[in-house]
């Protein structure tokens, strides 16, 4: 009889019909695994095989729009889940209910929201009556709706990188590595190789809390740094170093692969799946290691290879998830965040419905994953105002803030200018050393990238159909924190849109006493000041942007809920608290504000 290891993982739900989803499960054996719903809706798919595990992607179809069933998941005919004896409710899937009659008031849709963070080492203490790095959050929010089933439950989880750590591993982990090979070998107690990342996932997603929260909570996912390693690849320097390493090869392919099974695949919507020939080829084959191999050594040797950002729209909330590591250009001197494939690409998406972007796919010219929307979404009324268009709300995810503290930023692009040779090439010998040891590598420190994406989000807030707020949703820096820009000294017209940086990490993790100092004085005025003067010392130009805090810094295990609704936007940021009552954990909302466009 087979066994399912992992999972079910809710992952895709159809927002544009409300009729199908995707669930992911890992099982022991080869078998065919099947979605059976209470309302007579499912699915079925066979297994495909990777490394020895056995995994399938079902699709579950005749789902009702507006509705909500339970379900069960079976292998071979034999019901794996819900587990026997679960305290949790039944696993459900939620479908979106029907848009308004044209003409209707945008407040008639029902509010899509949006629950996001990063940073989840997912290790459980040694003491279960206490967590040395407090309360995780993502088990706190399952255990708040597992208590209150009708209470207003995520359309999405958005988890910006970080969802496992390959190289900061749990003494249990460690335990266990020490027993597959010699620890005293690098990468030591890191891990090494592909059936060692599935002990992560397996670490992560086995969490009773987390496992029954992923089964019922559509998820997007995007990786970052310590998915692969602290600091992925940061420069051309570091990525040299790197591949000289005798273990980095194995390490980097098993890290792509391993997030192509548990985290990519799951992004992508049926006609995506179908549409993508590693997919089919990997469901053919017997084994599809070799191919799936194959593909992640090119990804690793070209980042223009592959593309691992994506698009969902959430009725009219559109979520653009953006590759901020694999898709990096290093050579010096042509340092860019993204391929000008892939910056190309989120414009195209960005700007697609809103208008003033010829050439985007429309009803007569199909887009890479069929029709889209007309350009031009949007017209400017005779009293300025706006008639409906394409979105309203646009969510940027990338696991690397835009807007950083004022003195973090202007650090990195000096050291973007000096290792570029601004100051000669005994100071660029001394900025990279310190760029790879103060991980120096957020968008300022690709200053055409940054300013790349300011155009864009200025573009895409000053179009004819501009939407009413764009959210740069970000992780990584173990605080969280909203910034506004100033767009006073534009030098064109400035968005109509209400532009926010939301930052919001860790959701389980430590947040040691330096990162507090350090990131309060990056907001100073005394790190402003100083900031200026390494601008001075690099030569870097004023920057044509500013922006504000206007919000944090918060310190802990934390989630942010973006509630979208007609033009208007609600953030509520929670923090994972012990009881005091000794009633394990609760989620304290530590700021709630509203803004509209």
């Amino acid at each position: 009889m087979a066994g399912l290891r992992l999972g079910p993982l809710l992952r895709h739900v159809d927002w544009e019909s409300g009729t199908g989803a995707t669930v992911w499960v890992e099982a022991d054996r080869p078998c065919e695994a099947e979605v059976r719903c209470a309302d007579g809706a499912g699915g079925t798919a066979r297994t495909w095989r990777i490394a020895g595990h056995h995994y399938a992607l079902i699709p579950v179809t005749g789902l009702r729009p507006g509705g909500e069933t339970a379900y069960r998941v079976l292998l071979d005919g034999e019901q794996v889940w819900p587990l026997p004896d679960s305290p949790f409710p039944d696993s459900t899937i939620r479908t979106p209910a029907p848009d308004p009659a044209p003409g209707a008031d945008a407040t008639d849709r029902a509010p899509v929201r949006v629950v996001f963070g990063s940073c989840r080492w997912a290790a459980p203490p040694s003491d279960a009556s206490h967590d040395p790095v407090g309360p995780d959050a993502l088990d706190t929010l399952a255990q708040a709706l597992a208590r209150a089933p009708e209470a207003p439950r995520p359309d999405v989880l958005v988890l910006l990188g970080d969802q496992v750590y390959a190289d900061e591993t749990s003494a249990e982990t460690r335990r266990w590595l020490a027993e597959r090979r010699d620890l005293s070998e690098p990468p030591g107690e890191q891990v090494a190789d592909y059936e060692e990342y599935t002990r992560l996932y397996y670490e992560s997603w086995l969490d009773p809390e987390v496992r029954w929260l992923l089964s019922t909570v559509p998820s997007c996912m995007i990786f970052d740094d310590h998915d692969v390693i602290d600091d992925w690849n940061t420069s051309e320097a570091w990525q040299r170093r790197m591949r000289a390493t005798p273990w980095w090869r194995e390490r980097i392919l098993s890290g792509l692969m391993s997030y192509w099974v548990h985290q990519h695949l799951g992004n992508l919507s049926p006609a995506e799946l179908a549409a993508d020939p590693l997919y089919a080829e990997v469901r053919a084959a017997e084994d599809g290691t070799e191919a799936l191999r194959e593909f992640a050594a090119r990804a690793d040797a070209d980042p223009g290879y592959t593309r691992w950002s994506y698009r969902r729209d959430f009725g009219r909330t559109r979520l653009l998830m953006v590759d901020t590591r694999a898709a990096r250009v290093l050579e010096e001197g042509r340092r860019a965040m993204l391929t000008d494939k892939e910056l190309a690409w989120v414009r195209e998406q960005a700007m697609d419905g809103v208008g003033g972007a010829p050439g985007l796919p429309g009803p007569d010219k199909p887009g890479p994953d069929g029709p889209g929307v007309a350009s031009g979404g949007y017209e400017e009324g005779p009293d300025g105002g706006h008639r409906e268009g394409g979105y309203d709300h646009l969510l940027l995810g990338t696991s690397l803030p835009w807007l950083l503290p004022h003195f973090v930023h202007d650090v990195e692009a000096w050291n973007a200018s000096v290792c570029g040779g601004r100051r000669g090439g005994r100071w660029a010998r001394i900025a990279e050393d310190l760029r790879q040891r103060g991980d120096l590598e957020h968008w300022a420190a690709f200053p055409e990238s940054f300013d790349a994406l300011t155009d864009t989000i200025a573009e895409v807030g000053g179009a004819p159909g501009a939407p009413a707020t764009i959210s740069v949703l970000s992780g990584d820096v173990h605080h969280a924190y909203v910034a506004t820009p100033d767009w006073s000294r534009w030098p064109s017209r400035p968005p109509r849109s209400q532009v926010r940086q939301l930052t919001c990490s860790p959701v389980h993790n430590s947040i040691y006493a330096s990162i507090r100092l350090g990131f309060r004085f990056g907001w100073s005025a005394a790190g402003r000041a100083l900031g200026r003067a390494f601008r001075r010392h690099g030569r870097v130009p004023h920057p044509r942007l500013s922006w504000h805090k206007t919000g944090g810094p918060w310190f802990g295990n934390q989630l942010m809920t973006l509630t979208l609704r007609g033009r208007t936007a609600h953030l509520r940021l929670d923090q994972a608290q012990s009881d005091p009552s000794g009633g394990g954990a609760r989620l304290v909302a530590a700021l709630e504000t509203d803004w509209a466009g």
